[in-house]
């Protein structure tokens, strides 16, 4: 499978809830965290939502 490479880039103060806990569930927790997840449609589906907060690469 293949995996992609997530960075927090962006605060979640003054976001959503919704935003705050979509970040949490695909595992970050600060400003500069890097997480490696594999690729699925709701991996892919959660990125997306909070697209703007992130950073995303091929792993």
């Amino acid at each position: 499978m293949a995996k992609v490479k997530i960075t927090q880039v962006k605060s979640l103060i003054d976001r959503p809830q919704r935003q705050k806990d979509t970040v949490k569930a695909l595992g970050l927790k600060r400003i500069n965290h890097s997480i490696t997840k594999e690729v699925n449609p709701q991996v892919m589906g959660m990125i997306s939502k909070v697209a703007h907060l992130l950073k995303v690469e091929q792993a």
